[in-house]
């Protein structure tokens, strides 16, 4: 298997981080989906990244669904199989997800010639941002991962969401507003799978 995307996206992180824990080999291949030579259409009609080339030349695209593969292929550890407990990590991967999307929204929007910026459309993302923050810090119980004593798709999504803030919003200082999210931020940093992933600084 073949893993098209960049360093720097956290829906790539998010596939490597799985890769990693799962003890998958995978190789990596990094692209620049704004580039104008990308070949990420070849396995990707949306030009987006992560998109996984499977080993019969097939490709599978957006990192849910390359998660819930992943997971699948190699025995059914990160996403729960009780439908209730399954639903709840999914919801915290759509939120961890919906972080992420919100800030590079807003963060696309900041670079374009300032004439041209919509202040408004900012303020909502980042609206989206705050909220989404508060979200996960409630949602975080006493365990040390969100789905209890184990690691899954939830603690995933939202940690290369938050962290993905930390690297390129790092005046947002999610950490400093809530303790337990940066104690658990820790926990998910000292695991070689995030170690091992984080962006090129």
């Amino acid at each position: 298997m073949r893993l098209i995307g960049s360093q720097t996206s956290p829906f790539v992180r998010k596939v490597r981080v799985i890769l990693a824990e799962r003890r998958i080999p995978c190789e990596f291949v990094e692209e620049n989906v704004w580039a104008p030579e990308t070949t990420v259409p070849r396995y990707n009609p949306l030009t987006k990244v992560p998109a996984l080339e499977l080993d019969g030349g097939e490709s599978i695209y957006d990192s849910r669904v390359i998660a819930e593969y992943l997971d699948a292929t190699s025995g059914g550890a990160l996403i729960p199989a009780d439908p209730l407990a399954r639903a709840k990590a999914r919801r915290l991967e759509a939120l961890g997800d919906g972080i992420a999307d919100a800030g590079i929204l807003a963060r696309l929007e900041r670079g374009r010639e300032p004439a041209r910026q919509d202040p408004k459309w900012i303020d909502r993302q980042m609206d989206k941002v705050n909220a989404g923050i508060e979200a996960a810090a409630r949602a975080l119980g006493p365990g040390p991962y969100f789905g209890g004593a184990e690691l899954d798709i939830a603690d995933i999504a939202c940690g290369c969401g938050l962290l993905w803030l930390e690297f390129r919003m790092p005046e947002i200082k999610w950490r400093e507003r809530h303790a337990h999210l940066a104690a658990w931020a820790a926990r998910l940093e000292s695991r070689p799978a995030f170690a091992t992933t984080r962006p090129p600084r």
